[in-house]
């Protein structure tokens, strides 16, 4: 065993370690860090979402048996390279897809299945808290499902003693504590900067509005208790280390801090918490987080505001749809591949594919796409439908056809940014980008730069990710010293001697981006009709 290992191993019996678990919409992922904020071992879980009575859900005996199993290959590969069982961790957190929503009863009984963000089936719900508020209430916000059950007039709205998110659950199964980090508790209802806490006057309007309808609580009875970075968020119980730990090994007491979402995790994982910086985040969904440095002038329907998790004002860019249909066309290319006998291995595949683009036409050669496998608030759509267009006079090669498919994948995030940048003159010093496309170099971050017009940065830890992330802001709740903020924690620890790569926009890419988004904003009547008339 070399030295290195051997100092690895003691950390990991010292407990000189920190745990993030992030429940991502594809994959749920466990790193385990050192102090010095190195990767010591991983483990992940695939998994996917399902349609269920007109819901996207995940079911319950996924979600513990997900959670088991990352943490389980996390635990045996450590095994495996040091030769130790862990038996304790420094500190722990949990994080998972924002926004959606769980309910639960006095006994702990989820009342209906976990309903995701991908729903989009709270429009009325959305637009009617919206008007009240003055303020913009995502369909994904769990305040919108809560309203549009009400509205629905749904059967167990009686029984409600609890209302979470899928992090707030995880925490509050192996914690025993009904707590969120207010990054998270953000996309549940809105936050009030001044007081760092759910917005009190919308509180009560909101009681108000459902008074009528003689529910034996009110909202702030079943909310999360709001916490900040660096709080403690209560300590794993003996029964939640039974439940991480199947191998039993794990000791209840490890102080775990308070869950965020995936949003706010990106954030920390980019380290871009401060104002004038921003992050994208990159997967099934795509989103964008802007630290503001003043409040917008309007309400948009098209961005969320939310927290970092110390509590500043973010603007959020969430897009539904970003990479599933990328990733299916590629799987297309894959089975070709492998049929003819010349079989190639999948990350190799979308490395090549992905270069592809740098030999584009800068607009994608007149194709069109739209990657909507659900439906889409920026754009307005309800349900989705993938497709992909083209004229006969269209420029149609491989080429074109991936720069196209790259450039509808970031379409409506850019419809939702242009609102910031160009109407609001929001300034942006740069982009951090973070997700599995920035693995192969430069095409992703040219894309990225090309849709916002602003530099974007790959940190050489993005491909770490939002567990990463999670992992950060566990050990900031341990490590932090007196009156440290989560900035000067970041720049002067975390990210001291971490290089990143930069790319500038291209001033060709931007116009050629900027003559696609027309195309693709014209074109939104063929995807209507699409989802009107397209029916299974």
């Amino acid at each position: 065993m070399t030295t290195a290992q051997v100092r690895i191993r003691e950390a990991i019996a010292n407990g000189e370690t920190s745990l993030g678990i992030e429940f991502g919409s594809t994959r749920i992922k466990a790193v385990l860090m050192d102090k010095h904020f190195k990767t010591i071992a991983t483990g992940s879980y695939e998994w996917e979402n399902r349609l269920e009575d007109g819901f996207w859900t995940y079911n319950l005996v996924d979600i513990i048996s997900g959670l088991q199993a990352a943490y389980s290959e996390m635990r045996l590969q450590t095994e495996k390279d040091y030769g130790i069982t862990i038996r304790t961790i420094g500190s722990i957190g949990f994080s998972a897809m924002m926004h959606g929503y769980m309910v639960f009863d006095k006994t702990g009984e989820l009342l209906v299945p976990f309903r995701t963000w991908r729903n989009t089936t709270t429009s009325v719900a959305a637009a009617k808290l919206t008007e009240v508020f003055q303020f913009n209430i995502p369909e994904r916000w769990s305040i919108a499902h809560l309203y549009q059950a009400i509205l629905n007039d749904e059967r167990h709205l009686n029984r409600i003693d609890y209302m979470t998110t899928l992090a707030g659950f995880i925490h509050w199964l192996l914690s025993g504590e009904k707590v969120l980090g207010i990054g998270e508790a953000s996309g549940m209802f809105p936050i009030d900067e001044s007081t760092k806490d759910y917005h009190k006057p919308m509180v009560q309007q909101f009681n108000a509005l459902i008074a009528d309808e003689a529910l034996p609580w009110t909202l702030e009875e079943i909310l999360p208790k709001v916490s900040l970075a660096g709080e403690e968020g209560g300590k794993l119980t003996e029964v939640g280390a039974k439940i991480l730990d199947r191998s039993r090994n794990l000791q209840p007491g490890i102080p775990i801090c308070p869950p965020e979402g995936d949003a706010g995790t990106g954030m920390v994982a980019t380290n871009s918490v401060r104002k004038r910086t921003g992050n994208i985040s990159v997967g099934t969904s795509v989103f964008s987080m802007i630290v503001l440095e003043q409040a917008l002038s309007d309400v948009y329907r098209e961005i969320d505001m939310v927290t970092t998790p110390n509590g500043s004002p973010v603007a959020m860019v969430h897009v539904n749809n970003c990479s599933s249909d990328l990733n299916a066309w590629l799987g297309l290319f894959k089975e070709y591949s492998d049929s003819i006998g010349h079989a190639v291995e999948t990350d190799q595949l979308f490395e090549m594919m992905l270069n592809k683009v740098l030999e584009a036409d800068a607009d994608g050669g007149g194709l069109l796409s739209y990657g909507y496998y659900s439906g889409e608030n920026i754009t307005g759509l309800e349900e989705g439908r993938p497709l992909f267009i083209r004229s006969p006079e269209s420029n149609f090669n491989l080429a074109n056809f991936m720069r196209t498919h790259l450039y509808t994948a970031f379409g409506a995030l850019k419809i939702g940014m242009d609102m910031l940048t160009k109407q609001e003159k929001v300034s942006i010093d740069g982009i951090l980008a973070h997700g599995g496309l920035f693995k192969t170099p430069v095409v992703g971050q040219k894309i990225v730069a090309a849709a916002m017009n602003v530099p974007v940065s790959v940190m050489e830890t993005a491909g770490e990710g939002g567990a990463w992330g999670m992992a950060i802001l566990a050990s900031f709740m341990k490590d932090k010293e007196k009156d440290e903020t989560l900035e000067a924690y970041m720049d002067n620890k975390v990210f001291k001697h971490t290089a990143g790569k930069k790319i500038y926009p291209d001033q060709l890419d931007v116009e050629g981006f900027e003559k696609f988004i027309e195309r693709y904003k014209s074109g939104l009547k063929i995807e209507k009709a699409a989802v009107e008339h397209f029916l299974l």
